[in-house]
């Protein structure tokens, strides 16, 4: 760890907005911004298409930026520069192939990045999350940082950043823990904190990142 402040981090107008936001909604950001280049920031619950937004003001509040994956075509013209200063990464999704290596590749090449992925894939109730978030991770050598959005406290912030073991039952068990009682806006709709290659090896499921689950 170094005294220079490493990871993605926001001008002075983008934190402004951020504070602005959370103030008009009565909301407070919580914790500390983690000291590194790269992590997977694992976005939940995901529950509402204001998940983004409020996110994106916690993190801002927190002087903090965040990225979220998107087709390579979007990044092309004009535009590139507008998506860029979104926090969008292209990535070429068109290619057969490792799509987990693809996004980790992405993520590494970034000289910062704190990657957005919403493990619950969708807003709708699941019965496991996709588990592309974790091997993401593994692959990018990059770590978890877990981040909450807790509609019933009107607060959102970061909670702690590890690097998974491989051990998938024991990390799982560590992410349970620090989002028991953690709630989205609405609880109904929140998809249970468990991933199928706990129970037995399968395919790896591709994670959708915030950005594309909102949708």
């Amino acid at each position: 760890m170094t005294d220079r402040n490493v990871g993605p981090r926001v001008g002075p107008i983008r934190h402004m907005i951020g504070k602005l936001w959370l103030k008009v909604f009565g909301w407070n950001a919580v914790g500390e911004v983690p000291n590194i280049p790269h992590a997977v920031f694992v976005a939940h619950p995901h529950t509402t298409g204001w998940d983004l937004p409020f996110t994106l003001a916690v993190a801002w509040s927190l002087k903090m930026n965040v990225s979220w994956i998107g087709k390579n075509t979007l990044f092309k013209g004009p535009l590139k520069y507008f998506f860029r200063a979104l926090g969008g990464v292209p990535v070429d999704r068109s290619k057969r192939g490792n799509q987990v290596k693809a996004i980790a590749d992405a993520l590494r090449r970034e000289e910062a990045c704190f990657l957005t992925i919403a493990p619950s894939g969708t807003r709708s109730k699941r019965d496991h999350w996709k588990s592309g978030f974790y091997h993401i991770s593994r692959e990018a050598n990059a770590p978890l940082l877990l981040a909450f959005m807790d509609y019933s406290k009107k607060q959102g912030g970061l909670g702690p950043v590890f690097m998974p073991t491989g051990d998938i039952r024991k990390d799982m068990d560590v992410i349970r823990k620090f989002y028991d009682g953690v709630r989205g806006k609405y609880p109904e709709n929140e998809s249970e904190i468990r991933l199928r290659e706990e129970s037995e090896p399968v395919a790896i499921d591709v994670p959708i990142p915030m950005a594309d689950a909102a949708e």
